[in-house]
């Protein structure tokens, strides 16, 4: 599990984001990439950097309106003075505080607007990215883009960059300030302020290194969590539980240790801040107090020790918000990455398109829905849609360095069934994959209906198939919306028909609510045989020429198979049909049965033929052999 998905949001107590430290490797770029999106809002940002300015002003020059306050108007006894140099420091301090509110609103809004931004192009990129790249990362790790790394970016926009601006004005305009009103005085703070800066170095590096340790176990107990939850009943059938509650104890013992050490000098920095503060405001007023009996300045040195109390805090809020905005930066750089994936390469011209035929059987395309369908080339050419799929010498392996098929060859004539048996990792669901386009082959070609499939728009290519897979995924939505999902603008009637047709419209019925009834958990109120009879009828919805169907029955029981057995023969009726099986009785029909074994097809036949050779196949149908 992704460590970022596990690490509870928010910060550690003086020292930036309580997930620890992250740097990012390539800070101008991303900044760069940011500012894009920025970009947008030129105005708003040019208006947040004058009320920055305007509010760093109030509040560095109503610090310095203290000294003629005494000098000129206390010490004399000038009460009608005083009430107005009162009413001045009021106003100029209620301004800057409503340009820290004004500024901070519209931060928010280009905040939200940006990640917002972000999060959509995220989505959607995703949405092109071929299967592999979701084969090659988890599913934390893709969460943690959505969750962590747009959080922590959202986090800096709305507030870590215009608090460091401001910390950075404030602390430049109180120390050119000390330096107007005490050259002597701004010696004894600036070393004082050195030491300040060794103590946030050797405190924020250890805290730092600490924070990584809390997030790698934090992230350990948080998937150990996840994962002994999900296995509940697995821990329940082997009685587990003792042994389940003592791998918790250790990595929560780990991450105890590890929070403490973190904690411990996460809290030790405001104190180190606050004592050495006090320190140096102690020495100050012993200094400044002899200085002004000599001067006469009790002004001035009253409006420098304010800027005394003042200049140690954009300190310790920088070295908070640098490190927020590092790790914002950090987070940024991973979406940055995630969007920049290379995603699935679509140069299929040839598009599906809906047809309609006159008396001489000329084609002619349609913008309504006639039933028939065909293929539209470059050139306007139309090709019936018949579901003649072929594979000739096909090599494909995920990893190129690590072939899975060899030399495949195959032929489905429009309406044949088509059967693969084979032991777990002999090839049969990878050749339907491929079909699909959902992965890239090495060498060889694949034809629908004589077009090579590289050169079909996906969207035209798997819009004219139609899959049942074994791992059934139902969205949260009712039921009829689930089974709509195999076609957008099917209509009530169509959806039941196609229920009817998977054998499901009785179980349905028979629902709280009908074909209206929420599902949600991934169905998780349903069987395991009502949820794949929900993806058939998804499927029969799609009326799609080619399905393919891998494990469609396998986690139907055999009184369930049965009352589907007609509706998927009325299904796969007309249709050019793949079925992966393991249940052999479901195969017995096929046109053709391949018999794969290390990515080779050893054995291919009609169910009669194969038995007459004694071979593989035979001995898996009297069970000499078992499928693994």
């Amino acid at each position: 599990m992704a460590e970022q998905n596990t690490t509870p949001r928010g910060r550690g107590p003086g020292h930036g984001p309580k997930g620890g430290f992250r740097k990012p490797k390539n800070m101008r770029s991303t900044l760069r990439k940011l500012m894009r999106y920025l970009g947008r809002y030129k105005a708003h940002l040019v208006l947040v950097a004058c009320l920055l300015v305007i509010s760093s002003a109030c509040t560095v020059g109503g610090s310095y309106l203290i000294k003629p306050l005494i000098n000129d108007y206390i010490l004399p006894g000038d009460f009608a003075g005083l009430a107005r140099m009162l009413g001045m420091m009021a106003l100029v301090y209620i301004t800057g505080a409503a340009c820290s509110f004004g500024y901070a609103r519209i931060m928010v809004h280009v905040s939200q607007n940006t990640v917002a931004k972000i999060r959509t192009d995220l989505f959607g990129h995703m949405q092109s990215m071929p299967l592999q790249y979701f084969d090659t990362h988890t599913h934390g790790e893709l969460m943690s883009h959505y969750t962590n790394d747009i959080e922590t970016v959202s986090e800096a926009l709305n507030n870590s960059f215009g608090n460091l601006i401001s910390c950075s004005l404030n602390f430049t305009g109180t120390v050119i300030m000390m330096l107007v009103l005490s050259p002597v005085l701004s010696l004894i703070t600036f070393a004082m302020i050195g030491v300040m800066l060794l103590v946030v170095k050797t405190i924020g590096s250890r805290s730092r290194r600490y924070f990584a340790a809390q997030q790698q176990a934090v992230g350990q107990v948080n998937g150990y969590i996840e994962e002994m939850i999900e296995g509940q009943k697995v821990i329940k059938v082997f009685n587990h539980e003792q042994a389940a509650k003592e791998g918790f104890y250790q990595r929560n013992e780990v991450y105890r240790q590890a929070g403490t050490r973190a904690q411990i000098f996460s809290g030790m920095m405001m104190p180190a801040m606050g004592n050495l503060n006090y320190i140096n405001y102690a020495i100050t007023c012993c200094v400044g107090g002899l200085l002004a009996i000599r001067s006469g300045d009790l002004g001035g040195l009253a409006a420098f020790l304010q800027y005394t109390r003042q200049v140690s805090q954009p300190i310790t809020q920088i070295s908070q918000q640098v490190n927020t905005i590092l790790s914002a930066v950090a987070g940024a750089e991973r979406v940055f990455e995630a969007m920049e994936a290379q995603p699935e390469v679509n140069a299929g011209k040839v598009q599906l398109v809906r047809v309609t035929e006159d008396r001489a059987g000329r084609l002619a395309e349609a913008d309504f829905d006639t039933g028939a369908w065909a293929w539209k080339r470059p050139d306007g050419t139309l090709t019936p849609l018949r579901g003649d799929v072929r594979f000739d010498h096909v090599v494909f392996g995920y990893d190129p360095r690590k072939i899975i098929l060899h030399d495949i060859s195959l032929f489905a004539k429009p309406g044949q069934k088509i059967a693969f048996v084979g032991s777990t990792g002999a090839g049969k669901t990878t050749i339907t994959s491929l079909i699909n386009r959902f992965y890239e082959i090495q060498s060889g070609t694949i034809t629908y209906d004589g077009i090579d499939v590289r050169d079909i728009g996906k969207d035209s290519l798997r819009r004219s198939l139609g899959v049942v897979l074994q791992d059934t995924h139902l969205f949260t939505g009712t039921v009829a919306d689930n089974i709509r999902y195999g076609r957008l603008d099917a209509t009530d009637e169509e959806v039941e028909a196609a229920a009817k047709l998977a054998g499901a419209d009785s179980f349905i019925r028979h629902l709280p609510k009908g074909y209206d009834t929420v599902l949600s958990g991934d169905g998780g109120n349903l069987s395991q045989g009502e949820r794949q009879l929900l993806n058939i009828a998804r499927a029969a919805c799609a009326n799609p020429p080619v399905l393919i169907l891998d494990e469609a029955t396998s986690s139907i029981d055999t009184r369930t198979e049965k009352i589907i057995e007609r509706g998927m023969d009325r299904l796969m009726a007309g249709r050019t049909v793949f079925v992966i099986a393991h249940r052999l009785s479901t195969v017995r029909n096929a046109k053709a049965i391949m018999v794969l074994e290390q990515g080779e097809i050893i054995e291919r036949g009609d169910h009669d033929d194969l038995i007459q050779q004694h071979g593989r196949y035979y001995q898996l149908y009297t069970g000499q052999l078992e499928l693994d």
